[in-house]
């Protein structure tokens, strides 16, 4: 996009900034379309659990109710507590809905539709999503009120809890792609298993990592039955209680925007992405956005169905299940991988090669390994 600005006459500077800020667009504005879309599907889908409707009254079969609930709550008052910290309590969904937003920045949708495909993307993934909890607490706070603290000092213990699993969870599939990329992640997953089935997550070693990377997405997002944050008979709307107008608004797009990222992660890490399920060249035809949004949507059916389905844990049980379930679930998995890949992938050097500087001098001149010399470099002074 930056050759095509340029093409126009501009300087690269200005070329690389207005194409920065398309990508930026080209991201945002969907994906705020996507909410309104995933808000109606969960309350289709939660209802349809229940024998329920659902929303049917706006738009065919209830389409619009999305965008008449963004207008309701745009035109409502915006109320700030008096006691209430103002600059902190406005800024506090201002986060939640930014970090939401910047971490698909590293996110391949197809082989070439990607806005910064950078050789660290996983770990900016998860630094990136691990920043979304100051929000919340910056909220429970500012809103100086006993249910919003409660529910910001529970955000931070459970964000704590289930992201050192994730860690763990993320340090296996690195292991295993060689690299923290996502699009060599994805394509690392290219006929995997048997040849032909592009995922991770049948990999017997590298399944349970995929479970617990799924329920801790489910915990990180605060979704039920983990949504201890929000938990509406203790701490009425959690962090929320003190919010209304655009504000509230932004705290679900955040919310929202977060539960479609995880449900993303799921797909790229453990099943290939924008990869087609089997790798038969028919399915390749199919362009591979359409097989990545397939699989957020499968994800996601299966968040709104645990959500509908699944009672909400206790808080003690939620400590129980990240620290004494999942950490030590991940870091046995983590050490059985590491073994499994020395014993698999590990080629030790030739015994017939020594440690003397002609052998140094083979591995400089070479880029690395041990190699026949090259013979232009066969007259080298070793290096140091």
């Amino acid at each position: 996009m930056t050759a095509f600005f340029e093409s126009l006459g501009m300087t690269y500077e200005w070329a690389w900034f207005i194409a920065t800020v398309c990508g930026i667009l080209l991201i945002a504005l969907p994906l705020m379309l996507a909410v309104a879309m995933i808000i109606y599907a969960d309350r289709k889908i939660w209802a349809a659990m229940a024998l329920r409707r659902g929303p049917n009254v706006v738009g065919p079969f209830g389409l619009l109710q999305s965008f008449a609930d963004g207008l309701k709550v745009f035109l409502k008052e915006t109320i700030i507590p008096t006691s209430a910290n103002r600059g902190l309590f406005l800024i506090a969904p201002i986060i939640t809905f930014t970090v939401a937003l910047i971490a698909w920045a590293v996110i391949p949708f197809s082989e070439t539709a990607v806005l910064a495909n950078i050789n660290v993307g996983l770990l900016y993934i998860l630094a990136a999503s691990s920043l979304g909890v100051y929000g919340v607490v910056i909220a429970g706070w500012a809103s100086n009120s006993k249910y919003p603290f409660y529910s910001a000092l529970r955000a931070a213990a459970q964000m704590v809890s289930y992201e050192v699993s994730i860690g763990f969870v993320l340090l296996a599939v690195v292991m295993y792609a060689g690299s923290f990329n996502m699009q060599t992640i994805i394509t690392g997953q290219q006929g995997h298993i048997f040849g032909f089935i592009n995922a991770y997550g049948f990999n017997p070693l590298l399944f349970p990592m995929a479970v617990v990377f799924l329920i801790s997405s489910m915990a990180e997002t605060a979704r039920a039955p983990f949504d201890l944050t929000e938990a509406e008979s203790e701490l009425v709307a959690g962090y929320q209680t003190e919010y209304s107008s655009m504000s509230f608004a932004l705290f679900w797009l955040g919310e929202y925007g977060n539960v479609i990222l995880m449900c993303a992660l799921n797909a790229v890490l453990f099943w290939g992405g924008w990869l087609p399920p089997v790798d038969w060249a028919p399915l390749y035809y199919i362009p591979g956005i359409v097989w990545f949004f397939l699989k957020i949507w499968c994800f996601f059916f299966i968040f709104s169905w645990v959500k509908a389905t699944v009672p909400r844990y206790r808080y003690d049980q939620l400590m129980r299940l990240g620290w004494k379930v999942f950490l030590p679930l991940s870091l046995i998995f983590v050490f059985l991988i590491s073994g499994w890949l020395m014993l698999t992938r590990y080629d030790p050097p030739p015994a017939s090669v020594t440690n003397d500087n002609q052998d140094l001098r083979w591995v400089i001149c070479d880029g690395g390994g041990l190699v026949e010399p090259d013979p232009e470099c066969a007259d080298q002074e070793p290096a140091g």
